[in-house]
């Protein structure tokens, strides 16, 4: 599992049905038995500073139109979380670095 994949977890309670995630934990971690993810709905909410829009394509694997909830991030051992779907590409990806910052309080 590498920064930036999308895989299928099954989190534990509100959210707890089986959902796509993208794993945003550093790839330097990789030994870790745990992993950071930030889950995924196809619920959407007009929050851009703490939703990114993801559109399905061949890349990403995903069905309909989702977005990452980058305000519900959880870590999850790398035993529960599921095949790697798909991924999201660099544009996504560092949109969801910023907003990442954001939600954190890391930006300026």
């Amino acid at each position: 599992m590498k920064r930036g994949d999308i895989v299928v977890v099954s989190p534990p309670g509100a959210y707890g049905k089986p959902r796509p995630a993208i794993v945003v934990q550093s790839d330097a971690l990789d030994g870790a038995d745990s992993v950071l993810l930030a889950l995924l709905t196809s619920t959407l909410r007009d929050v851009p500073l703490f939703r990114l829009t993801l559109v399905p394509d061949s890349r990403n694997a995903l069905k309909e139109v989702s977005q990452v909830m980058v305000d519900k991030i959880l870590t999850v051992p790398r035993n529960k979380c599921g095949a790697i779907i798909g991924q999201i590409d660099t544009a996504s990806l560092v949109s969801l670095n910023r907003m990442l910052s954001f939600v954190f309080g890391l930006a300026d």
